[in-house]
């Protein structure tokens, strides 16, 4: 609640040791004591952020403390006693709508004195007697807005042009393997019907074709289990596959390299081939191994092009999250859906990277506009990663941790490269401010990603760092704060 302030009388020789007045002469400061008035404030809010701008303020004596609306909460972000300084209308002279609001909160700490200037009066007074200055205030003013628009543009669209990349090279991987293994399966396929033909010509009696499909039959789970187990190290399967050759030989089946690469990539070895294949009849055995060998090429290129179309539908169903296409602007959405999404578009960035996922699966869907939140994830893993570029192969780590503290949910990106040095932490959110080269970055992806998380979802973006350990910490309200 604001307080009521007492009026007093103003003194033009008062204004002139303001430095803002120092320069005017007497009329002017008349005009500035008759326009305005002095008013004494007690300890409170002398206005808040987003009521109407209604007068430009200069403090003559006391203490004042500013804030900025983090969420549901008033974050002080500056104090002073310092006699001269300002704040309220200054933005009166754009005549703009967004200007004719509070920017922030102005409080009283210990009882004060100011000079009030309406509004209107202001504006005047700058259009009036400092034309020149007021069109390079304009001039700045907008001029900095627009290029801060088109900068930020231009950001997006170069991390549009990244990820496009990054994401056609790994959609490139699973759809040229697919090809590669229907082209070869059209192969094995063409050598299966041979087979049939050999069969239906009668090579072999019924009890001998029915104990050769119950050995398919046993080959193909053999291959489904051995899916579940972890590969064998290059060295091991070598050798397994020189004894299931070896096995193949001993048992007059020749040409067997193949089927014995086949064989061992199945989970099946020497023993299995003795338990299963051994006690069929001899002149059975070698139709039987190259039927086998057949069917599990069949099936382990089928369990390729499974994976590689899995993979691709991964990859589109990422982009769709990540893009947020066909989706309201602003919906209930799950974080850690989001978080995934974009750590599957960045994966051939990540490459070398060691990412650990710390995930409270408990946590509840929040209202967030999902495809700004993901820009705001890009930006901080891949500043992340261009960090962690600087350290040794076995010192890269990332670790997104989600976590609920009281109200918010919490994200926290952590890396352990080499840290932002301690005079410039505090400056990283400012527009345009970067340590990259020239070229290699606009300054702007940590003031849009601050002003997505605080400016639109009314939460808290902050960042802790030293060597070894950066973390950005984003809080988001569990419950959307009510519209002004």
């Amino acid at each position: 609640m604001t307080t009521t302030p007492d009026r007093l009388p103003c003194d033009i020789a008062e204004l002139r040791t303001l430095f803002l007045f120092d320069k005017l002469d007497d009329e002017q400061l008349l005009f500035l004591c008759s326009r305005g008035h002095v008013e004494r404030q007690e300890p409170g809010f002398v206005f808040r952020e987003g009521e109407p701008a209604d007068a430009f303020y200069v403090l003559l004596d006391g203490s004042l403390a500013l804030y900025r609306r983090v969420g549901t909460d008033d974050v002080e972000i500056s104090r002073t006693s310092q006699v001269g300084v300002y704040a309220g209308a200054w933005h009166a002279y754009l005549q703009q709508e967004e200007a004719r609001r509070y920017l922030h909160s102005l409080r009283v700490l210990a009882p004060s004195r100011f000079y009030v200037l309406p509004a209107a009066d202001f504006s005047e007074i700058m259009h009036t007697w400092f034309p020149m200055a007021m069109h390079l205030l304009e001039g700045l003013f907008f001029g900095q807005k627009s290029m801060q628009t088109a900068t930020a543009q231009r950001e997006r669209l170069l991390a549009l042009g990244a990820l496009s990349a990054g994401l056609t090279h790994e959609l490139n991987n699973p759809a040229s393997a697919a090809t590669r293994a229907t082209a070869t399966l059209r192969e094995r396929v063409a050598r299966m019907r041979s087979k049939l033909a050999l069969v239906a010509s009668g090579a072999y009696d019924r009890d001998e074709l029915v104990q050769i499909i119950e050995l398919q039959e046993k080959a193909v789970a053999a291959l489904e289990e051995a899916r579940g187990r972890p590969p064998l190290s290059a060295l091991d399967t070598s050798d397994r596959e020189d004894d299931v050759a070896d096995w193949l030989d001993d048992h007059g089946v020749g040409d067997n390299a193949e089927m014995a690469h086949s064989f061992v990539e199945a989970g099946i070895d020497p023993q299995w081939l003795e338990d299963h294949v051994g006690g069929i009849p001899e002149n059975v055995v070698a139709g039987a191994a190259h039927w086998l060998g057949y069917t599990l090429e069949t099936e382990l290129l089928m369990n390729e092009v499974e994976d590689a179309t899995t993979r691709i539908s991964t990859l589109v169903e990422a982009a769709k999250q990540y893009s947020q296409i066909g989706r309201a602007a602003q919906q209930e959405a799950d974080v850690h859906v989001l978080l995934d999404s974009t750590l599957t578009m960045l994966d051939a960035k990540l490459k070398g990277v060691d990412v650990v996922r710390h995930y409270d699966r408990s946590l509840p869907p929040v209202l967030v506009h999902g495809a700004e939140l993901n820009q705001v994830w890009t930006n901080l893993i891949d500043n992340a990663r261009q960090a962690l570029a600087e350290m040794p192969p076995d010192q890269r780590r990332l670790t997104i941790t989600t976590r609920r503290v009281d109200d918010w949910l919490e994200v926290e990106i952590a890396d352990s490269g080499p840290g932002i040095p301690p005079e410039i932490v505090d400056r990283v959110f400012e527009p345009f401010f970067t340590t990259k080269p020239v070229g290699s970055g606009t300054g702007l992806g940590l003031d849009i990603s601050w002003r997505i998380v605080v400016g639109k979802h009314h939460g808290d973006l902050r960042v802790t760092s030293h060597p070894g350990d950066t973390r950005f910490l984003v809080r988001l309200p569990l419950t959307p704060p009510e519209a002004p």
